[in-house]
């Protein structure tokens, strides 16, 4: 494709700036003292060789799927690991919750056979209202497991409800905006979680 040919409509052109824009907006309004906090909850459960599961429905079950991988494997971290679990990731578990029992507990079956207390539950969601996710934040209270929500929109429930709530605050619906954000979010941690390995601490 050519310079020529190129999208030249104005309604194109100021869609790309309008997307920059908003992601800058919500860059700049995210509370990075939440971050550091979960850093900080990471290491310890690392020290403490717990596990973190992690949990997230379509576009955010694959962001789940990553952050997991970059938490336990990209950060070279050993001697203890960081051991991670996405419930996101067994498609043979989901389908059979979701034909024997219901969607909403996909993911709160897997925690309650697995989790044990003094693990952590990360939920990554952009409304912080998905009935599948509210349900293992109910079941980690039982089991005494540690909830941290990576919520867009206006937070939701899942907010309310979590321990700590790393929020990215985006109209309601912009979706990739808050998704982008909260991988970005996983990237941040991950390079936080290899410095501390770099600095003894």
């Amino acid at each position: 494709m050519t310079k020529d040919q190129l999208p030249k409509t104005p309604s194109q052109i100021g869609q790309v700036g309008a997307y920059f824009a908003r992601i800058v907006r919500a860059i700049n309004s995210i509370d990075q003292t939440r971050i550091i906090e979960l850093v900080a909850i990471l290491s310890a459960l690392r020290r403490a060789e717990s596990t973190v599961f992690i949990a997230g429905n379509g576009g955010s079950a694959s962001t789940a799927e990553h952050i997991a991988l970059d938490w336990m494997l990209g950060t070279g971290l050993s001697n203890p690991p960081l051991r991670v679990v996405s419930l996101a990731q067994s498609s043979a578990s989901i389908t059979a919750t979701g034909n024997d029992l219901t969607f909403q507990n996909v993911f709160g079956r897997q925690l309650k056979s697995l989790a044990r207390n003094g693990d952590l539950l990360v939920v990554v969601s952009a409304s912080g209202d998905s009935p599948n996710l509210l349900k293992p934040v109910e079941e980690a209270k039982t089991l005494g497991v540690q909830v941290v929500a990576m919520t867009g929109f206006e937070g939701g429930r899942l907010a309310q409800m979590a321990d700590l709530s790393v929020h990215v605050p985006t109209g309601i619906g912009d979706y990739g905006v808050a998704e982008d954000l909260h991988l970005m979010i996983g990237h941040i941690v991950k390079e936080a979680l290899i410095a501390g390995e770099k600095s003894g601490s």
